[in-house]
């Protein structure tokens, strides 16, 4: 049975080290941007739709600073995505009320539903370790927070 890793779908070029906006729809927005610029065959205003969808259900923001936005589009070859970090921390309707400091974006074929939920399962998995958290807060550069995210997606 195949493995799902983060650097599956994470590379150094979709990190973003400092996003921008701190409302829950700047920040989707940013986030859509986001993918769609590393990825020609990812249409924004597609990857928005998806992620705006997904989160009108209930939010993506699962706790302890960490969301999981995330959704599917039809004709994807694999998983596409994106870490975000928000230093200043965002309003995004969180679980626990707290504001939200690190975003993992998936966006997934609408046939690859057991990767998708493999890769949504490693992201908590990871992000549930506080000192892991903390690592990515304390890291500055897309090299840097890439090693943190790689060295980890490892362990397992």
């Amino acid at each position: 049975e195949k493995l799902v890793k983060i650097t599956d779908f994470v590379s150094v070029h979709t990190v973003i080290p400092a996003l921008v906006n701190r409302e829950k729809g700047s920040v989707l927005e940013e986030l859509a941007a986001g993918l769609a610029a590393k990825h020609g065959n990812l249409e924004q205003k597609q990857v928005l739709a998806v992620l705006q969808e997904r989160e009108r259900i209930s939010s993506t923001a699962i706790g302890d600073g960490v969301a999981i936005p995330h959704g599917k589009l039809p004709g994807l070859d694999r998983i596409y995505g994106v870490f975000a970090r928000s230093p200043a921390g965002g309003d995004f309707n969180s679980l626990d009320g707290g504001p939200t400091h690190l975003f993992f974006v998936l966006i997934a074929p609408e046939d690859a539903a057991t990767d998708h939920l493999k890769a949504l399962a490693r992201i908590s998995r990871l992000l549930k370790d506080e000192v892991f958290r903390q690592r990515l807060m304390a890291g500055s550069t897309h090299q840097e927070l890439f090693q943190l995210i790689s060295a980890e997606d490892d362990k397992f």
